[in-house]
């Protein structure tokens, strides 16, 4: 495997590259950003329930009908066709569902620090970071628009990092491979 990525560098540092640009994207164009990601799902949804509503009538087998498939290929199309349709919506949609999941990570992780206040030292570290994720879903439901925002810009901030870091190991892998192949023209 280590040969594959080695000879395959560029695909990381290519990689890398783009995770860089749509991080500056995402600082530069936040609005845009948005506007992007939310197509490319809804395009996504859309082409996945097309493909998966033909494979369900092209299945067929006699005396079965894959009903899940197709129910579920309806489902995504619906989705997509809604997502490109009322953008604003999904993103709104998706922001409120981050928010719920902070709120209930973190009232389960204070639920838990409580638990094992008895069991373990430093509970409080689990009990504190249960509080900022309770503050955090609850700033994005009382400021949506900001919260949406700071999401976009932490995507950003971590596609920079994340594209920075595969860059760097695929000039590192790029060097492994140009060592391994002078050990092999050494070794004949």
């Amino acid at each position: 495997m280590l040969m594959t990525l080695a000879r395959n560098w560029w695909a990381l540092v290519l990689r890398g590259v783009c995770g860089v640009l749509f991080g500056v994207a995402a600082f530069a164009w936040p609005g845009l950003t948005l506007a992007v990601l939310i197509f490319v799902y809804g395009a996504y949804a859309l082409f996945d329930g097309v493909f998966a509503v033909i494979a369900a009538v092209t299945a067929r087998q006699p005396g079965r009908f894959p009903w899940g498939m197709l129910l579920a290929g309806i489902a995504a199309v619906a989705v997509g066709v809604l997502t490109i349709a009322l953008p604003g919506l999904t993103a709104l949609a998706l922001l409120y569902l981050i928010a719920a999941w902070a709120v209930m990570r973190g009232v389960f992780e204070v639920i838990a620090a409580v638990h094992l206040r008895k069991e373990i030292d430093h509970e409080w570290l689990l009990a504190a970071s249960g509080v900022l994720a309770i503050v955090l879903g609850l700033f994005l439901v009382i400021s949506p628009g900001t919260g949406a925002l700071a999401l976009l810009w932490a995507i950003g901030a971590m596609a920079i990092v994340v594209g920075l870091l595969e860059i760097a190991l695929g000039f590192r892998l790029k060097g492994l491979r140009d060592r391994v192949a002078q050990r092999m023209t050494r070794a004949r």
